[in-house]
């Protein structure tokens, strides 16, 4: 049972993600990612970590997707505009795309012992545990990533503010 439900969150998981990208209509590509991050909280539910797929549900299909269409509809980028890809924005594109199959070929690579579910503490998905290891062991990218939210945000707050002028 938990087997089915597994591989149909992860193939709704992968068709959103698909539209997503593939999607000419901006706001049905935000409903697509909304989809998305739905299955990607069924997969938590799957995991015991209920905690972590409330808060995906809260923080990710909640508060980003609501920004995302309220850009959309500020920006308004439903006028057809032609790109031009410079070299060098063609050049950090690949840079950047090698850069991250170089991270996913060493994540792999360092995946080599598999943890057995059985073998997690009781309180793996449990609030105090996750406190523990994110202000722990992780409080350097978390706090880098609020910064590049807060420098995310007064992107957005300029891009406005330049448009109504």
């Amino acid at each position: 049972m938990i087997r089915n439900i597994f591989f149909f969150l992860s193939a709704l998981a992968l068709f959103s993600a698909v539209m997503t990208v593939f999607s000419r209509n901006l706001v049905h590509s935000t409903l697509y990612m909304i989809l998305c991050f739905f299955a990607i909280a069924g997969h938590y539910l799957l995991l015991n970590a209920e905690f972590l797929a409330i808060v995906n549900i809260i923080v990710y299909a909640g508060a980003i997707m609501v920004l995302f269409l309220f850009a959309i509809m500020l920006l308004n980028l439903n006028k057809t505009k032609r790109i031009r890809l410079t070299r060098i924005n063609l050049f950090a594109a690949v840079t950047s795309g090698g850069t991250l199959l170089l991270v996913f070929i060493a994540a792999i690579k360092r995946q080599a012992e598999t943890v057995n579910p059985m073998m997690l503490s009781t309180d793996f998905g449990s609030v105090k545990f996750l406190g523990k290891i994110l202000f722990n062991d992780y409080i350097l990218p978390f706090e880098l990533s609020s910064i590049l939210f807060l420098s995310a945000m007064i992107g957005s707050i300029i891009l406005i503010k330049k448009e109504h002028r």
